[in-house]
Protein backbone atom coordinates (compact mmCIF):
# COMPACT_ATOMS: atom_id res chain seq x y z
CA UNK A 1 0.00 0.00 0.00
CA UNK A 2 1.45 3.26 -1.06
CA UNK A 3 0.01 6.48 1.27
CA UNK A 4 1.03 9.77 0.30
CA UNK A 5 1.45 11.92 3.73
CA UNK A 6 0.61 15.86 2.75
CA UNK A 7 3.29 17.84 4.32
CA UNK A 8 1.67 20.79 5.35
CA UNK A 9 1.80 20.20 9.34
CA UNK A 10 4.99 20.06 9.00
CA UNK A 11 5.74 23.87 7.98
CA UNK A 12 3.46 24.76 10.62
CA UNK A 13 5.04 23.10 13.64
CA UNK A 14 8.74 22.80 14.75
CA UNK A 15 7.13 21.04 18.16
CA UNK A 16 3.29 20.10 19.09
CA UNK A 17 0.78 17.30 19.17
CA UNK A 18 0.00 16.96 15.66
CA UNK A 19 2.81 16.57 13.90
CA UNK A 20 3.82 14.75 16.63
CA UNK A 21 1.49 12.28 15.90
CA UNK A 22 1.76 12.04 12.64
CA UNK A 23 5.47 11.26 12.91
CA UNK A 24 4.98 8.84 15.39
CA UNK A 25 2.07 6.76 13.41
CA UNK A 26 4.08 7.02 10.27
CA UNK A 27 7.82 5.69 11.84
CA UNK A 28 5.84 2.92 12.75
CA UNK A 29 3.94 2.21 9.67
CA UNK A 30 7.59 3.16 7.27
CA UNK A 31 8.92 0.03 8.95
CA UNK A 32 6.05 -2.37 7.58
CA UNK A 33 7.51 -4.44 4.48
CA UNK A 34 4.22 -3.60 2.40
CA UNK A 35 3.63 -0.23 3.24
CA UNK A 36 5.16 2.66 1.45
CA UNK A 37 5.15 6.25 2.99
CA UNK A 38 5.32 9.09 0.19
CA UNK A 39 6.56 12.39 1.83
CA UNK A 40 7.44 14.89 -0.16
CA UNK A 41 9.44 17.24 2.27
CA UNK A 42 13.50 17.85 2.57
CA UNK A 43 15.19 19.29 5.20
CA UNK A 44 12.17 19.71 7.85
CA UNK A 45 12.61 22.06 10.82
CA UNK A 46 10.23 20.17 12.60
CA UNK A 47 11.71 18.77 15.53
CA UNK A 48 10.01 15.00 15.85
CA UNK A 49 10.32 14.88 11.45
CA UNK A 50 14.22 15.55 12.17
CA UNK A 51 14.72 12.34 14.32
CA UNK A 52 12.75 9.58 11.72
CA UNK A 53 13.85 8.68 7.99
CA UNK A 54 10.12 9.60 6.71
CA UNK A 55 11.35 12.95 4.55
CA UNK A 56 12.28 12.78 0.96
CA UNK A 57 16.13 12.16 0.70
CA UNK A 58 18.31 14.35 -1.89
CA UNK A 59 22.13 14.53 -1.03
CA UNK A 60 22.50 17.17 -3.61
CA UNK A 61 20.36 18.83 -2.02
CA UNK A 62 20.95 18.51 2.00
CA UNK A 63 24.75 19.58 0.92
CA UNK A 64 23.46 22.85 -0.69
CA UNK A 65 21.71 23.48 2.63
CA UNK A 66 24.23 22.44 4.65
CA UNK A 67 26.74 24.72 3.03
CA UNK A 68 24.30 28.15 2.75
CA UNK A 69 23.72 27.08 6.78
CA UNK A 70 27.00 27.35 7.28
CA UNK A 71 27.41 30.88 6.12
CA UNK A 72 24.28 31.48 7.99
CA UNK A 73 22.13 32.29 4.63
CA UNK A 74 18.38 31.13 5.48
CA UNK A 75 17.51 28.33 3.05
CA UNK A 76 13.47 28.07 4.60
CA UNK A 77 12.13 29.73 1.07
CA UNK A 78 14.47 27.41 -1.20
CA UNK A 79 13.27 23.83 0.71
CA UNK A 80 9.76 25.17 0.40
CA UNK A 81 9.82 25.86 -2.92
CA UNK A 82 11.86 22.52 -3.90
CA UNK A 83 9.96 20.47 -1.70
CA UNK A 84 6.48 21.70 -3.15
CA UNK A 85 8.08 21.05 -6.58
CA UNK A 86 8.51 17.50 -5.03
CA UNK A 87 5.17 17.31 -3.51
CA UNK A 88 3.20 18.36 -7.55
CA UNK A 89 5.61 15.89 -8.82
CA UNK A 90 4.08 13.07 -6.80
CA UNK A 91 0.48 14.29 -7.22
CA UNK A 92 1.03 14.13 -11.20
CA UNK A 93 2.60 10.29 -11.13
CA UNK A 94 -0.88 9.57 -9.07
CA UNK A 95 1.40 6.43 -7.78
CA UNK A 96 -0.36 6.19 -4.31
CA UNK A 97 -3.50 4.24 -2.83
CA UNK A 98 -4.53 7.22 -0.30
CA UNK A 99 -4.08 10.66 0.51
CA UNK A 100 -3.44 11.74 4.35
CA UNK A 101 -3.43 15.44 4.54
CA UNK A 102 -1.95 16.48 7.98
CA UNK A 103 -3.68 20.10 8.35
CA UNK A 104 -6.89 21.86 6.55
CA UNK A 105 -5.93 23.53 3.33
CA UNK A 106 -8.04 21.75 0.73
CA UNK A 107 -5.40 22.70 -1.43
CA UNK A 108 -5.19 18.81 -2.46
CA UNK A 109 -8.47 18.50 -3.67
CA UNK A 110 -7.56 18.99 -7.19
CA UNK A 111 -4.97 17.60 -7.76
CA UNK A 112 -5.49 13.99 -6.54
CA UNK A 113 -8.21 12.87 -8.99
CA UNK A 114 -10.77 11.29 -7.11
CA UNK A 115 -8.62 9.36 -5.00
CA UNK A 116 -9.81 8.71 -1.27
CA UNK A 117 -8.44 10.40 1.61
CA UNK A 118 -8.43 10.09 5.20
CA UNK A 119 -8.71 13.30 7.14
CA UNK A 120 -7.91 13.38 11.34
CA UNK A 121 -9.73 15.91 13.39
CA UNK A 122 -7.78 17.05 16.21
CA UNK A 123 -10.84 18.45 17.80
CA UNK A 124 -13.62 21.23 17.08
CA UNK A 125 -12.75 24.02 19.07
CA UNK A 126 -12.74 26.36 16.34
CA UNK A 127 -16.69 25.88 15.81
CA UNK A 128 -17.61 25.24 19.60
CA UNK A 129 -15.63 28.49 21.17
CA UNK A 130 -15.28 30.62 17.68
CA UNK A 131 -14.87 33.67 20.27
CA UNK A 132 -11.21 32.53 20.83
CA UNK A 133 -10.24 32.54 17.04
CA UNK A 134 -11.53 36.02 15.73
CA UNK A 135 -8.57 36.49 13.43
CA UNK A 136 -8.07 32.95 11.94
CA UNK A 137 -5.19 33.07 9.46
CA UNK A 138 -5.73 29.07 8.20
CA UNK A 139 -9.82 29.17 8.04
CA UNK A 140 -10.13 26.55 9.56
CA UNK A 141 -13.61 26.12 10.09
CA UNK A 142 -14.24 26.51 6.72
CA UNK A 143 -11.47 24.67 5.61
CA UNK A 144 -12.52 21.76 8.17
CA UNK A 145 -15.81 21.75 7.17
CA UNK A 146 -15.06 21.47 3.24
CA UNK A 147 -12.79 18.44 3.64
CA UNK A 148 -15.23 16.82 6.40
CA UNK A 149 -17.64 16.62 3.37
CA UNK A 150 -15.54 15.37 0.97
CA UNK A 151 -13.37 12.85 3.18
CA UNK A 152 -13.53 9.21 2.32
CA UNK A 153 -13.08 8.20 5.75
CA UNK A 154 -12.48 10.34 8.91
CA UNK A 155 -10.14 9.67 12.35
CA UNK A 156 -11.26 11.35 15.25
CA UNK A 157 -8.56 11.46 18.66
CA UNK A 158 -11.37 11.17 20.79
CA UNK A 159 -15.18 9.69 21.08
CA UNK A 160 -15.81 13.22 22.48
CA UNK A 161 -14.11 14.57 18.80
CA UNK A 162 -16.31 12.66 17.04
CA UNK A 163 -19.52 13.57 18.97
CA UNK A 164 -18.51 16.99 18.63
CA UNK A 165 -18.09 16.51 14.56
CA UNK A 166 -21.64 15.37 14.88
CA UNK A 167 -22.95 17.66 16.98
CA UNK A 168 -21.52 20.64 14.28
CA UNK A 169 -22.37 18.48 11.26
CA UNK A 170 -25.32 15.67 12.31
CA UNK A 171 -25.32 15.22 8.92
CA UNK A 172 -22.06 13.53 8.08
CA UNK A 173 -22.66 9.56 8.47
CA UNK A 174 -21.37 8.70 12.00
CA UNK A 175 -20.06 5.58 10.04
CA UNK A 176 -17.34 7.07 8.11
CA UNK A 177 -16.02 8.08 11.33
CA UNK A 178 -13.16 6.16 13.37
CA UNK A 179 -11.82 7.15 16.93
CA UNK A 180 -8.33 6.29 17.55
CA UNK A 181 -6.53 7.48 20.17
CA UNK A 182 -2.91 8.84 20.22
CA UNK A 183 0.05 6.85 22.15
CA UNK A 184 2.76 8.25 23.88
CA UNK A 185 6.54 8.09 23.31
CA UNK A 186 7.43 10.39 26.64
CA UNK A 187 10.59 8.90 28.28
CA UNK A 188 12.66 9.85 31.53
CA UNK A 189 16.42 10.00 30.77
CA UNK A 190 18.19 9.70 33.54
CA UNK A 191 21.47 10.87 31.47
CA UNK A 192 19.47 13.90 31.45
CA UNK A 193 19.97 16.39 34.30
CA UNK A 194 17.70 19.39 34.49
CA UNK A 195 18.19 22.15 36.53
CA UNK A 196 14.09 22.59 38.84
CA UNK A 197 13.21 23.72 42.04
CA UNK A 198 12.06 20.93 44.67
CA UNK A 199 8.20 22.11 45.21
CA UNK A 200 6.77 23.01 41.92
CA UNK A 201 3.41 22.68 40.31
CA UNK A 202 3.04 22.30 36.36
CA UNK A 203 1.08 23.67 33.31
CA UNK A 204 2.61 22.39 30.06
CA UNK A 205 2.05 23.98 26.76
CA UNK A 206 0.69 27.31 24.94
CA UNK A 207 -1.42 29.58 27.08
CA UNK A 208 -4.61 31.44 24.90
CA UNK A 209 -7.52 32.22 26.70
CA UNK A 210 -9.58 28.88 26.29
CA UNK A 211 -6.06 27.38 27.98
CA UNK A 212 -7.53 28.67 31.15
CA UNK A 213 -4.02 29.26 32.32
CA UNK A 214 -4.76 32.72 34.49
CA UNK A 215 -7.54 30.85 35.63
CA UNK A 216 -5.40 28.26 37.28
CA UNK A 217 -2.85 31.19 38.17
CA UNK A 218 -5.10 33.27 40.20
CA UNK A 219 -6.63 30.08 41.71
CA UNK A 220 -3.03 29.49 43.75
CA UNK A 221 -2.41 32.74 44.96
CA UNK A 222 -3.03 32.30 48.28
CA UNK A 223 -1.18 28.95 48.11
CA UNK A 224 2.04 30.86 47.03
CA UNK A 225 1.38 33.50 49.28
CA UNK A 226 1.20 31.03 52.17
CA UNK A 227 3.98 29.19 50.94
CA UNK A 228 6.98 30.94 49.00
CA UNK A 229 8.63 27.37 48.66
CA UNK A 230 6.14 26.50 46.08
CA UNK A 231 6.46 27.59 42.57
CA UNK A 232 4.49 27.47 38.85
CA UNK A 233 6.28 26.32 36.61
CA UNK A 234 4.91 27.08 32.61
CA UNK A 235 6.70 24.96 30.73
CA UNK A 236 7.14 25.61 26.86
CA UNK A 237 4.35 27.85 24.91
CA UNK A 238 7.01 30.56 24.98
CA UNK A 239 8.61 33.01 26.64
CA UNK A 240 5.73 35.27 29.08
CA UNK A 241 4.77 38.54 27.48
CA UNK A 242 4.97 42.24 28.70
CA UNK A 243 1.23 41.88 29.40
CA UNK A 244 1.68 38.31 31.66
CA UNK A 245 4.57 39.57 33.33
CA UNK A 246 3.96 42.53 34.28
CA UNK A 247 -0.04 41.18 35.77
CA UNK A 248 2.23 38.53 36.99
CA UNK A 249 3.92 41.38 39.16
CA UNK A 250 0.51 42.54 40.17
CA UNK A 251 -0.24 40.06 42.12
CA UNK A 252 3.04 39.63 43.93
CA UNK A 253 3.91 36.11 42.87
CA UNK A 254 6.24 36.81 39.85
CA UNK A 255 9.18 35.28 41.61
CA UNK A 256 6.78 32.47 42.02
CA UNK A 257 5.50 31.98 38.88
CA UNK A 258 8.14 30.90 35.90
CA UNK A 259 8.18 30.10 32.28
CA UNK A 260 10.78 27.27 31.08
CA UNK A 261 11.29 26.21 28.04
CA UNK A 262 12.76 22.65 27.59
CA UNK A 263 14.11 20.08 25.42
CA UNK A 264 12.52 16.66 24.24
CA UNK A 265 14.44 14.30 26.01
CA UNK A 266 14.00 16.63 29.65
CA UNK A 267 9.86 17.34 29.32
CA UNK A 268 9.53 13.48 31.17
CA UNK A 269 11.71 15.09 34.27
CA UNK A 270 9.54 17.78 34.25
CA UNK A 271 6.61 15.77 34.79
CA UNK A 272 8.04 13.27 37.14
CA UNK A 273 9.80 15.50 39.83
CA UNK A 274 6.72 17.85 39.69
CA UNK A 275 3.96 17.90 42.55
CA UNK A 276 1.35 17.65 40.58
CA UNK A 277 0.42 18.27 36.82
CA UNK A 278 -2.71 20.90 36.42
CA UNK A 279 -4.55 21.23 32.99
CA UNK A 280 -7.40 23.44 33.22
CA UNK A 281 -8.44 24.12 29.77
CA UNK A 282 -11.88 24.85 28.75
CA UNK A 283 -11.74 22.62 25.83
CA UNK A 284 -9.13 19.48 24.32
CA UNK A 285 -9.80 17.19 21.81
CA UNK A 286 -7.19 14.51 23.42
CA UNK A 287 -4.74 16.41 25.38
CA UNK A 288 -1.69 14.87 24.81
CA UNK A 289 0.38 16.20 28.15
CA UNK A 290 -2.26 14.53 30.17
CA UNK A 291 -0.95 11.05 29.00
CA UNK A 292 2.46 11.81 28.90
CA UNK A 293 1.90 13.09 32.57
CA UNK A 294 0.30 9.71 33.81
CA UNK A 295 3.54 7.69 32.00
CA UNK A 296 6.24 9.90 34.27
CA UNK A 297 4.15 9.16 37.17
CA UNK A 298 3.04 12.39 37.57
CA UNK A 299 -0.78 13.20 39.27
CA UNK A 300 -2.95 15.11 37.53
CA UNK A 301 -5.97 17.45 38.03
CA UNK A 302 -8.03 18.23 35.05
CA UNK A 303 -11.36 20.12 34.18
CA UNK A 304 -14.75 18.15 32.97
CA UNK A 305 -14.20 19.48 29.61
CA UNK A 306 -13.86 18.19 26.44
CA UNK A 307 -12.40 14.48 26.02
CA UNK A 308 -10.39 14.99 29.60
CA UNK A 309 -12.50 12.72 31.26
CA UNK A 310 -12.74 10.09 28.52
CA UNK A 311 -9.27 10.48 28.18
CA UNK A 312 -7.73 10.47 31.97
CA UNK A 313 -10.75 8.14 33.64
CA UNK A 314 -10.33 7.66 37.29
CA UNK A 315 -6.54 8.95 37.03
CA UNK A 316 -7.83 12.13 37.40
CA UNK A 317 -8.92 14.42 39.53
CA UNK A 318 -11.39 16.86 38.28
CA UNK A 319 -11.84 20.09 39.65
CA UNK A 320 -15.16 22.90 38.71
CA UNK A 321 -14.04 25.13 36.16
CA UNK A 322 -16.10 28.24 37.31
CA UNK A 323 -14.75 27.57 41.10
CA UNK A 324 -11.46 28.94 41.97
CA UNK A 325 -11.41 28.08 45.23
CA UNK A 326 -11.82 24.18 44.42
CA UNK A 327 -9.19 24.14 42.17
CA UNK A 328 -7.34 25.86 45.00
CA UNK A 329 -8.65 22.96 47.58
CA UNK A 330 -7.84 20.36 45.32
CA UNK A 331 -4.16 21.75 44.52
CA UNK A 332 -3.77 21.86 48.06
CA UNK A 333 -4.74 18.80 49.20
CA UNK A 334 -2.98 16.79 46.55
CA UNK A 335 0.60 18.85 47.08
CA UNK A 336 0.24 18.37 50.76
CA UNK A 337 -0.53 14.26 50.56
CA UNK A 338 2.35 12.36 49.69
CA UNK A 339 -0.19 9.27 49.81
CA UNK A 340 -2.77 10.46 47.65
CA UNK A 341 -0.01 11.94 45.46
CA UNK A 342 1.27 8.08 46.04
CA UNK A 343 -2.39 6.94 44.55
CA UNK A 344 -2.79 9.25 41.56
CA UNK A 345 0.59 8.87 40.25
CA UNK A 346 -0.23 5.18 40.28
CA UNK A 347 -3.77 4.98 38.74
CA UNK A 348 -2.15 7.29 35.88
CA UNK A 349 0.72 4.79 35.49
CA UNK A 350 -1.80 1.65 34.87
CA UNK A 351 -4.16 3.63 33.32
CA UNK A 352 -1.65 5.14 30.47
CA UNK A 353 -0.85 1.71 29.16
CA UNK A 354 -4.23 1.26 27.08
CA UNK A 355 -2.08 4.98 24.87
CA UNK A 356 0.17 3.31 22.49
CA UNK A 357 1.24 4.51 19.59
CA UNK A 358 2.28 0.53 17.60
CA UNK A 359 -1.58 0.39 18.52
CA UNK A 360 -2.78 3.82 17.19
CA UNK A 361 -0.75 2.72 14.06
CA UNK A 362 -2.59 -0.35 13.23
CA UNK A 363 -5.64 1.50 13.95
CA UNK A 364 -4.85 4.03 11.21
CA UNK A 365 -3.31 1.58 8.66
CA UNK A 366 -6.81 -0.25 8.94
CA UNK A 367 -8.49 3.23 7.91
CA UNK A 368 -6.52 3.92 5.42
CA UNK A 369 -6.46 0.61 3.79
CA UNK A 370 -11.05 0.82 4.15
CA UNK A 371 -10.53 4.10 2.29
CA UNK A 372 -8.38 2.64 -0.46
CA UNK A 373 -10.95 0.24 -0.95
CA UNK A 374 -14.37 1.97 -0.30
CA UNK A 375 -16.64 2.49 -3.60
CA UNK A 376 -17.86 5.75 -3.42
Amino acid sequence: MKILLDPQIFYQQTYGGISRYYTEVFSVLSKKKDVEIILPIYNSDNSYLKETDLAAKNKSLHLLYSVLSFFRISTRSLRKRKSDQLLDAKFQENDYDVVVPTYYNPYFLDKINGKPFVLTVYDMIHELLPEYFIDDEFRVVERKELLLHKATRIIAVSHNTKKDILKVYPHINPDKIVVVYHGTSIKIDNEVKVALPENYILYVGARPHYKNFKFLVRSIVPLLKKDSSLMLIAAGGGKFSEEELAWLKSLGINRQVVQKRFEENELGHFYKQAKCFVLPSLYEGFGIPVVEAMACGCPIILSTHGSLPEIAGDAGIYFNSESEDDLKEKIEELINNSELRAKYADKGLRHVTRYDWNAAAEQCLQVYKDAANANY
